[in-house]
């Protein structure tokens, strides 16, 4: 009883005051090295170049989230729904170990050293492994997760338009960003949860709270999470790591840690991971550290691109960033290379790493997926698009798409632009 009474920890949030580690299987989890690695990965990537105070990481976000759904299993269990204890402690675990799976940089990650793999499906198989590891004792955990759970609405509060893992970033981010635009009331939304039909509803006295947080999520993408400097940052990593990868595979001596040497030398698909468990083990092994110490020492590389982008990373020199309604055309794209390429003495090919345009998109609410639903007094269910009366949601449910170019600033742009 002592050891099981010692799991119990309290814990000092700098959002929440002070919350509890509630069960000592989620202790357990915890400890583990594979959870303990995202102490080392910052939740919100390089958004830090930015606002400053955005150094807190995953390991906090997770940690908050647990809080949350220890509140939501409260009220609900005191409205008379019913979650057993085996049911508490696996949405538990399931919000835990939601991102898990999360690489350094993940986002950046995804799209240059391994191929079609989400940190969605590596959190699924860290999961796997786990389970092995702890004896069956994730099943639950797993199939609330997977949403093959008969009571649906727990995996609603783990994954959902509403869940606890938005309530938290959103709040979090917030807070260490310092845009305060972001503050939603957490409190107050879990305070209205309902289930109506085993799916999540908020009691319609909640509605303005919703309304703010959907208002809050469209604000923080364009504000923070898609910035466009932060935008800027993120694709230079990723045509930094696209460039090493190139590199290690064609044989060129590149400094890496061991980890990070492996998935720059070797193309790694989902099927790889499902197949080799060491690789999900190395995987285990990257960190913000191994990126960041592998960049700083490419800085002083041999291969022109390599090493340019990044000193342009280490030291913050980043490429200019114009945001447009259309698509930014090829032929500009070549001129601007052309350009590019005769400034500095380099092919084109080079400065296509230098100069380049993608498209981001962001809606605050997706129709198509699990909506948030209003509970009126009557019994009665909306959509929370149909139930507003205040703001226009039917709008922020509708994508918004940008284009952006990206280069340095030695180009001059001319008024075609």
């Amino acid at each position: 009883m002592g050891l099981k009474y010692n799991k119990r920890k309290i814990l000092n949030d700098p959002v929440y005051g002070f919350i509890t580690v509630p069960y000592p299987i989620v202790f357990d989890i915890i400890e583990h090295p594979f959870f303990q690695r995202l102490r080392r990965i910052k939740q919100l990537g390089l958004t830090h170049l930015v606002y400053p105070g955005a150094l807190h990481t995953r390991f906090h976000h997770t940690l908050g989230a647990m809080h949350l759904i220890q509140l939501a299993i409260e009220e609900l269990r005191s409205k008379g729904y019913e979650i057993s204890d085996d049911e508490a402690v696996g949405v538990t675990l399931a919000i835990l170990m939601h991102d898990i799976g999360h690489g350094p940089f993940s986002h950046a990650l995804e799209h240059s050293i391994v191929s079609g793999v989400t940190h969605e499906d590596l959190s699924a198989l860290f999961m796997e492994i786990l389970n092995e590891e702890f004896e069956g004792k994730l099943d639950m955990a797993i199939a609330i997760f997977n949403d093959k759970y008969p009571k649906r609405f727990l995996h609603q509060l783990v994954s959902s338009q509403l869940d606890m893992d938005r309530l938290d970033y959103l709040r979090r981010d917030s807070f260490f960003t310092g845009v305060s635009e972001g503050v939603i009331g957490s409190d107050r939304i879990i305070k209205m949860l309902h289930v109506v039909n085993d799916e999540l509803a908020v009691e319609s006295k909640g509605i303005y709270s919703i309304e703010k947080f959907i208002v809050a999520r469209r604000i923080m993408y364009w504000q923070v999470y898609l910035h466009k400097t932060v935008l800027s940052a993120e694709y230079l990593l990723i045509y930094i790591l696209k460039r090493a990868k190139e590199l290690a595979e064609s044989g060129v001596d590149l400094f890496a840690t061991p980890a990070l040497k492996l998935f720059l030398q070797r193309k790694v698909t989902r099927s790889d991971f499902q197949n080799e468990k060491s690789l999900l083990n190395r995987f285990a092994e990257l960190d913000d550290f191994d990126v960041l110490t592998s960049v700083k020492v490419w800085k002083h590389h041999d291969d022109p691109v390599l090493s340019r982008l990044s000193e342009f990373m280490v030291d913050r020199k980043l490429l200019k960033i114009k945001m447009f309604d259309a698509p930014v055309s090829e032929s500009i794209l070549a001129e601007l290379r052309k350009e590019l390429a005769q400034q500095w003495g380099i092919s084109e090919e080079a400065a296509s790493y230098f100069v380049f345009t993608d498209s981001i998109a962001n809606s605050a609410y997706n129709l198509r997926h699990d909506r948030i639903n209003i509970l009126f007094k009557n019994g009665e269910v909306k959509d929370i698009t149909r139930a507003a009366d205040t703001l226009s949601l039917s709008v922020l449910s509708k994508p918004v798409e940008k284009h952006f170019l990206c280069y340095p600033s030695q180009l001059k742009l001319t008024n075609q632009f």
